[in-house]
């Protein structure tokens, strides 16, 4: 019925469409809808850039639309909606609440995460999709509320844990309440069994029939008190022919009860013999259950402590400059724009650039490097980061959502409510469960009645109540989403962020590591690595005659020798009569001195040969370094090397992928010489060099065709096709430009160890998954045809209803506890981001 409600009126979908720019436009979209089957009618605005289509019952499919309008060559504008999930207790719940939103019209996927409560829904709806996705989930059975993941600053409603402190405390409360009811009916009914003496005493004391009423009395007020909440989810969903976990047990603990109330107040409507009480089952379920659920509820609150780690982080107000005066405002009433005070020991509020003043920042919670940085004018500081020992005033650039912490909270929250692949498998089994389980339990009082000893009434019983009791959809809900949710929480705090969950099955997967070199490989700017001196000249006057030529240059290597003058404390001198020779160097007169820098062949046209550093030369194009050579009045006086240097940390992290058994290959536009000598250096297995940017795509497709799945890994930006185009795309992040979308994985540090941590950590998380799945599949197929008698014929083993509830209880505290060994993951190698080494200039020719 509650299918026939959603889908048997005409539905209107507002559609945003992009790129339409004319009538023409307008007429090609609307013809390109009309031709969809189940489409009723059509209404473009070029105007408004709107599609207004009413879809007619049944046959009608908002994707097919969609895939008409794009093939139309314009892009149909999905909205996304986050909505939070009450009352959902198992993967049948998912399952169910899934089912319901992809039947509202317009919604073209939606996701359902047990762990943490909510639903992802991509629609082509207009601004009433939110009512309807809420109908829809309340169709269902449960209640849903929608979130706002982009609200401005620090709101920490829509972040809260899936088990917040309210339902932890309630379920606290219940199962307290259910233990203190529960224990004397238990002591009653089983105490005979463990004391000698037990049975006789409540005879003579409290008597046969009196006992049997306080054990209904207390069983009572446990079921429809502590255990009520059992019965208001359970019954609805039987009554719509969608049993889940809530409805297991309350079909089992019914039973119990029923037959315990129809043995105490009409006995002689069952067999002779037969006439006996449950009542401390049903009551030991029920406390059992809610056992299980609170521990479930604590543990799982602790999965989203990554997040709840990173909302901590922001400050909770900011110091703003209005009108001439300070003022402390709440950290959402920040504008773009505002002029922000620090102070030390201050959190930075929000994202801007240094106007005035200095200080060091410690910005570990972004880059992972526990050294504080230094900040003055023009330098960009990131909210959430604390400033140590000076203060500064910026200019806020990024506030709200906008902020980099906020995009690293989103991409965690995005992985965590994810689904992988491997989740498809455990959907088609949910799909079935219970009612199977049902079935199996119906089965089970058959079989006892027909072929069970006497008295065969209660062997079926017990029996069928124990198959109810003692299957755990829950477990099977909660393996992935828990492992998933503190695995990438995990990432988050080493700096590796997940932007795509499905990339943590995948990362395993690949074959091959392919690196871009430049800001990869390499530190993405030219360093002075040798700079050696000819007799009679001295390095540091050379250096400071160069570095004043050099000045008047825009290149990058003049800018690098410039740089290392600057480091030594070298001031530039003026220059007289700058000449740029193309293709051969630059000349200039400094101090009435005449300098030429160039190439050997600048050398050559002037006459000078440059045979007393051949050795030198030799060595250089070794390491794949090409040489520049500087000539003062005449004479030959010092042989230069700039290079774009490697990371200290590239040879660490090229070995562990080889640990890993990964090939390692580097993509470079450089020449093939001097890309062989550098993948020599490092031990690179494979060099594709001499490849335009253009190329990069080719490139990941060759390499993919040698090596298998393929997982690319560049700076984020010059490389978004090579990064889309690989299997997965790891983008090296620089701390402060992270919402790159090209990308499965960011790495925080800039820092290619994190490569490594994020394919570990990938292994790690999937194979906790399998642990979770193995657990959760073995103890539904072993336990279940235990409890239904399968071991009695072979040694008279029975499964009690009570040892049944608590191994279900136990079941998903399991799972979740061992989604939680991942929060103590250690990284193999520690990622950090790498600072240009200030060596001294001595330093740089006795290490060569």
């Amino acid at each position: 019925m509650a299918e026939s409600k959603l889908s048997n009126p005409p539905v209107t979908l507002d559609i945003p469409v992009e790129g339409m720019t004319c009538a023409s436009c307008v007429g090609r979209v609307e013809k390109a809808i009309k031709s969809v089957n189940g489409v009723a009618s059509a209404n473009v605005n070029l105007a408004t850039g709107r599609a207004t289509v009413s879809l007619a019952p049944s046959p009608a499919d908002p994707q097919a639309v969609a895939d008409a309008i794009r093939k139309a060559g314009y892009e149909p504008a999905a909205s996304k909606v986050e909505l939070k999930i009450d009352g959902m207790t198992c993967a049948s719940c998912v399952g169910r609440v899934e089912k319901a939103l992809k039947r509202v019209p317009g919604v073209l996927d939606a996701t359902v995460n047990l762990a943490t409560e909510r639903a992802s829904i991509r629609t082509l709806s207009g601004a009433d999709s939110v009512g309807r996705l809420k109908a829809a989930v309340a169709e269902a059975g449960y209640e849903a509320r929608e979130l706002h993941p982009h609200r401005a600053h620090g709101d920490h409603s829509d972040h809260a844990r899936p088990a917040s402190e309210a339902e932890i405390a309630g379920l606290r409360r219940a199962l307290t309440v259910a233990a203190v009811l529960t224990l004397p009916v238990f002591v009653l009914e089983m105490g005979s069994h463990f004391v000698p003496g037990m049975h006789d005493w409540v005879m003579e004391t409290i008597g046969h029939r009196q006992s049997w009423y306080l054990q209904f009395v207390l069983t009572t007020v446990v079921l429809f008190g502590p255990g009520l909440r059992f019965f208001k989810k359970g019954v609805p969903a039987l009554l719509r022919w969608a049993p889940e976990m809530n409805s297991l047990v309350v079909l089992g603990t019914s039973a119990a009860y029923g037959y315990s109330l129809v043995a105490t107040f009409l006995p002689d409507a069952l067999p002779l013999g037969t006439a006996n009480v449950y009542y401390e089952a049903a009551a030991v379920i029920v406390t059992l259950i809610l056992l299980g659920r609170y521990l479930e509820a604590r543990a799982k609150g602790r999965t989203s402590d990554a997040i709840k780690h990173l909302l901590n982080l922001q400050a909770k107000t900011a110091r703003v400059v209005r009108d001439g005066a300070s003022l402390e405002v709440p950290l959402e009433e920040v504008l773009a724009g505002d002029m922000v005070q620090v102070r030390p020991g201050e959190k930075v509020p929000v994202d801007g650039d240094v106007i005035e003043g200095s200080s060091f920042v410690d910005e570990s919670m972004i880059t992972g490097e526990p050294i504080p940085v230094q900040k003055a004018k023009g330098a960009e500081v990131v909210g959430g980061t604390i400033n140590k020992t000076g203060s500064f005033t910026f200019r806020a650039t990024r506030i709200g959502a906008d902020t980099v912490l906020s995009q690293i909270i989103r991409m965690v929250e995005q992985a965590q409510g994810s689904k992988l692949p491997i989740q498809a498998m455990v959907d088609k089994v949910t799909a079935w469960f219970v009612p199977a389980v049902m079935a199996a339990a119906a089965l089970t009082f058959l079989i006892w009645m027909v072929f069970g000893p006497d008295p065969a009434l209660t062997f079926a019983l017990i029996n069928a109540v124990a198959v109810l009791i003692i299957a755990c959809p829950c477990a099977m809900g909660l393996a992935t989403p828990t492992s998933i949710m503190v695995g990438t929480g995990r990432a988050a705090e080493l700096g590796v962020l997940f932007r795509q969950g499905e990339a943590l099955q995948s990362l395993k997967e690949i074959g091959v590591v392919a690196l871009d070199k430049t800001g990869t490989l390499t530190k993405g700017r030219p360093d002075l690595t040798d700079f050696v001196a000819a007799p009679g000249f001295s390095e540091t006057e050379v250096l400071k005659l160069v570095a004043a030529v050099e000045s008047r240059s825009e290149h990058p290597i003049a800018e690098a020798i410039v740089d290392a003058a600057k480091r030594q404390g070298i001031p530039l001198a003026s220059t007289d009569s700058f000449d740029a020779v193309p293709g051969f160097g630059v000349s200039a007169t400094v101090g009435g001195r005449k300098v030429d820098v160039g190439a050997d062949r600048f050398m050559t046209k002037l006459g000078l040969p440059i045979t007393e550093f051949v050795s030198t030369a030799d060595r250089l194009g070794q390491e794949g370094k090409s040489p520049l050579y500087a000539a003062i009045d005449g004479r030959l006086a010092a042989i230069i090397a700039v290079a774009d240097p490697i990371k200290p940390s590239t040879p660490e992290a090229i070995k562990a992928l080889h640990a890993l058994g990964l090939k390692v290959a580097m993509i470079t536009g450089d020449n093939r010489k001097t890309a062989e000598a550098i993948a020599r250096q490092i031990g690179i297995d494979e060099v594709v060099a001499e490849v335009l940017p253009d190329g990069k795509v080719e490139t990941v497709k060759r390499l993919r065709e040698k090596f298998g799945k393929i997982a690319f890994v560049g700076d984020g930006i010059n490389d978004a096709p090579a990064l889309a185009e690989a299997d997965i795309g790891l983008a090296i992040g620089t701390g402060t430009d992270i919402a790159i979308e090209s990308a499965d994985v960011v790495l925080m540090s800039g820092d290619l160890r994190g490569v490594v941590n994020a394919i570990a950590l990938s292994k790690a998380t999937i194979r906790n998954i399998r642990q979770n799945l193995f657990w959760a599949f073995a103890y539904n197929v072993v336990l279940i045809p235990v409890a239904a008698g399968a071991l009695y014929p072979v040694d008279g083993t029975l499964l009690s209803p009570m040892v049944a509830a608590g191994a279900m209880a136990l079941s998903s505290v399991f799972v979740v506890g061992n989604a939680l060994r991942l929060r103590r993951f250690k990284a193999p190698i520690e990622a950090r981001r790498e600072a240009a080494p200030e060596m001294p200039l001595a330093s740089v020719k006795s290490a060569h």
